[in-house]
Formats: structure tokens, sequence, C-alpha cells
């Protein structure tokens, strides 16, 4: 039976995506043309991806997964959403960029990965994953088990602390930890919020006021969980980056944009870590 509150996610998500894409114009073309939705930071933690084998771990609707797959890797991409997934081979479809898009909650195409003995060179997971995952040691594990010898998983997340902070930069919440459920109203249109931050295709002012009719329920995990899930389940860490400015989305009040879509912090407030990016390793006797 699958777990209610992954199902309430799947329909909070389903129900925004449409506004979502409403902000991005012609991604096809945008992608088609060489166009790229990835940051530095995410590349650099993968390291060479030609010819590799890449697993995109709550990809989305596609785009970041394409992006991958233009140079070179050959991608699979994996999301709960069937709204994203459907968009996501849509876009696959009219770039012209192969890759395959699965609709599956991540634990279990996971377990059914670990069961039909897929193996892959390199995992991403990126902007906005840590906080869906309801069982932190059981997603490293997988990773692990998924993983071939000498392969890579790469996060880029936005940091924990940063969750402390109310929108007006206000010291307000408890540092994330232990899983703690947060029940919000919606996953909301935050591709509108940044204004064109989360698209590099062209911004378009599409579906305005949005109020997501789902709520959903999302986990609060800090970085030392997240590192020492990874380490347990054998993989080794060689990369741990903060960085004070976010890629992409504004979370906060009043941020300055920066080169290469980056938000900073207004001049009045002291920089603090917005995000944070890792990269571990499978040694290559682990198997």
């Amino acid at each position: 039976m699958p777990d209610p509150i992954t199902e309430q996610n799947r329909r909070s998500w389903n129900a925004v995506v449409p506004a979502h894409t409403s902000h991005r114009a012609d991604e096809a073309a945008f992608l088609r043309h060489g166009g790229s939705t990835l940051f530095p930071e995410e590349m650099a933690l993968l390291g060479e991806i030609r010819g590799c084998r890449l697993l995109h771990l709550l990809c989305n609707t596609g785009a970041d997964s394409l992006s991958l797959a233009a140079q070179g890797a050959i991608v699979t991409g994996v999301d709960l959403s069937d709204a994203a997934i459907a968009y996501a081979r849509e876009l696959s479809a009219a770039s012209g960029i192969p890759a395959t898009f699965v609709q599956a909650d991540v634990y279990e195409y996971l377990a059914t990965a670990v069961a039909d003995g897929l193996r892959f060179d390199r995992i991403y997971a990126g902007y906005g994953v840590i906080c869906w995952l309801r069982d932190l040691n059981s997603f490293a594990a997988g990773i692990a088990r998924v993983l071939a010898p000498g392969g890579r998983f790469a996060l880029m997340e936005f940091h924990p602390a940063s969750n402390m902070f109310s929108a007006d930069w206000r010291l307000a919440y408890n540092y994330p930890q232990g899983g703690e459920q947060l029940t919000l109203p919606g996953v909301g249109d935050y591709v509108g919020t940044a204004e064109g931050g989360l698209s590099p295709s062209g911004f378009l002012p599409g579906v305005r006021d949005f109020a997501n009719p789902e709520p959903c329920i999302l986990y609060r995990w800090g970085i030392g969980e997240v590192v020492t899930a990874l380490a347990q389940a054998g993989l080794r860490l060689c990369e741990l980056h903060e960085y004070t400015y976010t890629n992409g989305e504004r979370p906060f009040e009043r941020m300055v944009q920066g080169e290469g879509r980056r938000w900073h912090a207004p001049p009045d407030v002291p920089a603090i870590p917005l995000m944070y990016g890792l990269a571990v390793e499978k040694d290559r006797d682990n198997e």
C-alpha cells in the first residue's frame, strides 16, 4: 500500500507543475540549441560524465536531466510526480535529447533497481531533495547499492541553517534535525518567484498568484545526518562545500541577483550558508 504522505506529496507536485512550466519560454528549443539549466557547482561535484550511466533522482520536469544527457551521459531521471515525468518525456522528444524518465517513489525505484542489478557510474540529486526523504538511511543504502564500484553520488542542496530564518531574514525556527515533519499549504510557485532565476530559456509571467490546493509534508534533516547516513552506507566523503548564495531560487525577501542566476543576501544581512554541496564515492573494491 502506498505511503499516504508520499501520495499526498505526489498530488501537491502534480498541482504545481503547470504553474512552474508556465514561466519557462520554449525549453525544448533552448536545450536543442545547446542551452543548459545546470550550474557550475553540481558539474564540479559530478566530475566527468561523458559516457557515464547517470541516475538523476527527484528529477522534476527533466530539464536538468536533459542538460546532463546533452553532455554525453546516459541518463535515467526518476520523480514521484506523474505530471513532472509526462512533461520531461515531452521535453525529451521535443528537444531531441534522449533520456529515460521513470515515475516512481524514490525508495521503490532504488529497491527495484537493486533487485534488477542496475548499476550507475554517477548519481545526482539537487535543490530541494533532502526535505522529501522520510528515511535517510534507506535512501543512502539504496544509493550505495546501485552505484558502480568507483561511482560517485553528488548532492546540491539548500543549507538547513537557512531554514532557521523566516522570509524576512528573522531567526525564527529550530535547526532541522531528526526528520521532523513539517506540513505546508502546498508546493509553491518558486519558479515564478525566482523571476528568471529558474528560467534560463526565458521568463514568462505565466500563472499568477498560484495557490496549491494540495498540502505537502516535508522532513527536516541536518547536514550531519545526511553525511552520516551516506558514510554508514559505506560511501567515502570526497567533498563538502557551503555557499553563501542560492542558485536560481530566491527563498528570501530583498535578495540581490548576481551573475549566473545566483541570489545573494541583501547588504544589511550577514552572509550565512544558503546552500551546500557534497560528493561521495563507492570504493572500487566495494561491491
